[in-house]
Parts: C-alpha cells; sequence; structure tokens
C-alpha cells in the first residue's frame, strides 16, 4: 500500500479524537498550548496543517481566532465537522501538506504543523512540508511542528515490549547507531535533534523553543492516569520546568520545534 493507503487505513480504526483528552495524553496537548498561547495575540490569522480531528483548531477557534485547517484523510475530516460549534470562525479542506497552493504566500501569523512530519518518509517530503508551511507564514509569524524521537520509540517498543530480536524491527534498526528507519507500512518517521537540525539548514528562520511535549509521561502512563487533580497539577509544573532542559528532551516521545519566520 501507499502512503495515504496505509493512513486512510490506520485512522479509520484509530480514536485519533480521543487521543489528546486522556490524562497522559493531555500532557501533549497542554504543553503544546502552552507554547502556542506565548506567541497568541488578538486578530491573529491561525492554519493547522494536517489537523487530524481539530483538536487544537477548534479550541483555538473557540477562542475567537479565525482557524483555517487542512487535512489528508477524509474520515478525520468528518470527525473534525462533527465537532465544529456554532460561531467558530474555521474552516477544513482537504489537501497535502506538501502542497499548500490554495494558500498565498505569507498569509498566517501562526501556523501549526502538527502531524505531517510523522508520516513523511524521505528527506526531500519533509523539507517540502516546511517550505511550504513557512512560506503561508507571514514574516515575523510562528511555525511549530513536531517529530516523533527515535530513541523513545527504540525504548518503548524494542526493549519494554521485547520487539528488539523481531525480525520486522531487525530490519528497521541500524545495529550500531540504533537509528530506526520507517515506511508506509510502519507509519511513523522517527528522529533526532541533529535530524531536524539538518531539515531546517537553509530556512530563513530562528528557532524559539525545543520542547518535549510529553517527555516522561509516556513511560509511565499509568501512573498519570490515575494522578488525582492535585498530583497532576504538580506533575505538570515538573514537566513544564524540565520540558526545554537539553539534557532531558531527549527522553521524550514526541518534540515540538518552535521556530520564527525572519
Amino acid at each position: 500500500m501507499n502512503t495515504f493507503e496505509c493512513l486512510t487505513q490506520f485512522y479509520g480504526q484509530y480514536d485519533e479524537d480521543s487521543r489528546l483528552r486522556c490524562r497522559h495524553g493531555m500532557v501533549e496537548f497542554l504543553t503544546t498550548m502552552r507554547y502556542i498561547e506565548k506567541y497568541l495575540r488578538p486578530g491573529m490569522r491561525v492554519v493547522e496543517i494536517g489537523a487530524g480531528t481539530g483538536r487544537y483548531s477548534h479550541t483555538l477557534a473557540q477562542q475567537g481566532y479565525q482557524v483555517d485547517a487542512v487535512e489528508l484523510i477524509q474520515h478525520n475530516i468528518d470527525v473534525f465537522n462533527a465537532n465544529t460549534r456554532k460561531g467558530e470562525k474555521i474552516t477544513i479542506r482537504q489537501g497535502n501538506a506538501m502542497d499548500l497552493s490554495v494558500f498565498a504566500d505569507e498569509t498566517y501569523d501562526i501556523t501549526l504543523l502538527l502531524g505531517p512530519m510523522y508520516h513523511l518518509f524521505t528527506e526531500e517530503e519533509q523539507k517540502q512540508a516546511l517550505c511550504e508551511a513557512i512560506r503561508v507564514t507571514k514574516k515575523g509569524g510562528v511555525v511549530f511542528a513536531a517529530y516523533c524521537n527515535n530513541d523513545a520509540t527504540m525504548i518503548t517498543f524494542c526493549f519494554e515490549k521485547n520487539m528488539i530480536k523481531h525480525e520486522r524491527y531487525r530490519a528497521l534498526t541500524d545495529p550500531v547507531t540504533f537509528k530506526l528507519t520507517s515506511n508506509p507500512e510502519e507509519l511513523f518517521q522517527l528522529y533526532r535533534k541533529e535530524d531536524i537540525d539538518r531539515l531546517m539548514e537553509g530556512f530563513d528562520t530562528e528557532r524559539l523553543h525545543y520542547v518535549g511535549t510529553d517527555m516522561a509521561t509516556e513511560f509511565i502512563r499509568e501512573t498519570v492516569d490515575a494522578m488525582d487533580d492535585d498530583t497532576f497539577e504538580i506533575y505538570m509544573k515538573y514537566h513544564f520546568f524540565i520540558c526545554e532542559r537539553p539534557d532531558m528532551v531527549g527522553a521524550t516521545h514526541h518534540m515540538l520545534d518552535v521556530f520564527q519566520k525572519k
């Protein structure tokens, strides 16, 4: 199957709409929103590329922002539309992160690229998606790009779930660097910070933040889900304190690269 067919099959069966609503999933959502809200100002226009079922788009539209969303998978668009509330200034269209030609240059103040980099498997595709996101962003605007972490995946799937000797994972693992490769059937492209740094070379941007959006949460998800409200509040304070620490960000499952277009 090609990438589109694999993603259609996966998201048709996966409850993406609930992923960021459970307590451990809320850590990623709350962290991402915390950084988006650092740069939001009244009257700003927002585009979300690869909006999924619209968790971020709807939250921002409900705060009064004009949001335009693009999503590849029709099932996600259907859920997105079902989640739309009366009065939201929001649009959704089907489209590909590598071709945003429906949008003019320098249209948006805030650009969210929170899903597409998970599913682009060549450097050419990845750079094209970044190029398009930057193109539609105003000078001085801010782009938020999310990635999945190679090493947290190595620990969780290859060691914790004892898949390291499985033929499927052995074929995808560099035996020296433990860098995992991916393909449409495996669904998720994995990165290290040096991969992201290399992708960003040549773009006229300035990094503002490099954030671990869930940090240790995925390793202790049952513990986090069982926390009472007071404990969870303390946990989030700790999480926010460490989520940009260079010596700790490598433990995260999801990274958020926040950069400004010059």
